[in-house]
């Protein structure tokens, strides 16, 4: 097939879904979390009495069989039923940032068939004028005889007229020249528009699959969490809430006891007041995962807005902000910073000072302060640095 009807064909496919492509895609959310009390956690810079001291939560593993008898709520027996919880909402929140993520780069590639499309359209009308002006010429041409200057000469017989003419011819001979390197070029244009558009919509279809993937997972890590919940009573969803927040005090105690908050002294930059004051505002609405405000958030999208309504763009997801924002000593850390949890980066909250650090913690939870160790620290970035 030819340049041009390549480059018409691809043409097509990319100007006939043009007009949706401007749209904005509207993200898929999940349905928020189960209901849960509202209001601002509170922050302790210690166990309470007889804490357990749990591990700090590694890597998420296998959570075991979710119908598994529950007992009769022993502390032992809710002990464990909390470890298995963890592990299926930590690879829930894992399987969140990767939803995230090809969120995000759908909506690049979408952005870009948008500019090619265009390019394409802007160049097919170059094309066609070019074309149309190569026809006239031909046509000029054509009505001049297409006669040989030396038969012009022999013919005319003014040779003032002849080398009038023969200068005009070599400037039309110049003129049909660049016009056909402008229709090469032109055809060259359209031809890499089209291939790129073509690339495009291949990575467009595979993000949009890996999202959906991603989707599926973060349902079924959700659905096994709340069946293992929806065995206990009443009495056993308080303990075992009361156990949450014990292994988390116990963290928190552990990494205050390594005397690392005596060093911690810096103060927030400007930007950073903004965004932890945007941050804390949103105390007590609902984690949603996928979401990016304002009704609900989850953790990184909580992040990402903070720092947006301090004038600053950051990354979308915990990962992204891990990996490229500057990174800074947890000793050299400030109000505003990031910090982020989990050995494969997928929680993050902001430290707002005093040991203590503001996040969307997971679904079923609100948005709340917590003790900046009371998870398993990954590193801190900046993103004001």
């Amino acid at each position: 097939m030819g340049a041009v009807s390549v480059g018409a064909a691809v043409c097509a496919l990319v100007c006939a879904q043009f007009a949706l492509l401007v749209a904005p895609a509207g993200a898929a959310r999940a349905e928020p979390g189960g209901p849960g009390a509202r209001g601002k956690g509170v922050v302790r810079t210690s166990p309470p009495p007889s804490a357990p001291e749990p591990g700090d939560g590694g890597r998420p593993g296998e959570a075991g069989q979710p119908d598994e008898e529950v007992g009769e709520g022993s502390a032992a027996r809710l002990e464990e039923l909390r470890k298995k919880i963890e592990k299926l909402h930590d690879r829930a929140e894992s399987a969140t940032e990767e939803y995230n993520a090809a969120g995000e780069r759908a909506e690049r590639q979408r952005r870009e068939i948008v500019r090619l499309a265009r390019a394409i359209v802007r160049t097919r009308g170059q094309l066609d004028d070019l074309t149309d002006r190569a026809g006239a010429m031909a046509r000029a041409q054509y009505r001049g005889g297409g006669l040989p200057p030396s038969a012009r000469l022999v013919l005319g017989g003014d040779p003032e007229d002849f080398l009038r003419d023969l200068g005009l011819l070599h400037k039309g001979d110049q003129a049909a020249k660049g016009l056909i390197a402008k229709l090469r070029t032109a055809n060259e244009d359209l031809d890499e528009y089209a291939d790129e558009a073509t690339g495009r919509w291949a990575k467009l279809e595979a993000d949009r699959k890996r999202k959906a993937r991603a989707k599926k997972d973060v349902e079924a890590e959700l659905a096994k969490a709340e069946k293992l919940e929806s065995r206990l009573e009443a009495d056993e969803l308080k303990r075992l809430r009361e156990l949450e927040d014990e292994a988390a005090w116990a963290r928190q105690a552990r990494w205050l006891e390594s005397g690392v908050l005596e060093e911690i002294d810096q103060r927030a930059s400007a930007r950073g007041r903004k965004a932890v004051g945007y941050a804390m505002a949103q105390i007590g609405k609902d984690y949603e995962w996928g979401a990016e405000g304002p009704g609900t958030f989850d953790c990184s999208g909580l992040t990402l807005r903070a720092w947006e309504a301090a004038g600053l763009r950051i990354p979308r997801t915990s990962q992204e902000q891990w990996r490229l924002l500057p990174r800074v000593d947890i000793t050299d850390m400030r109000p505003g910073d990031l910090i982020v949890y989990k050995r494969d980066a997928s929680h993050v909250g902001m430290y707002v000072g005093d040991g203590v650090m503001v996040h969307a913690p997971r679904t079923g939870r609100q948005i709340t302060t917590a003790g900046a160790g009371s998870l398993p620290i990954l590193g801190v970035v900046r993103p004001d640095a």
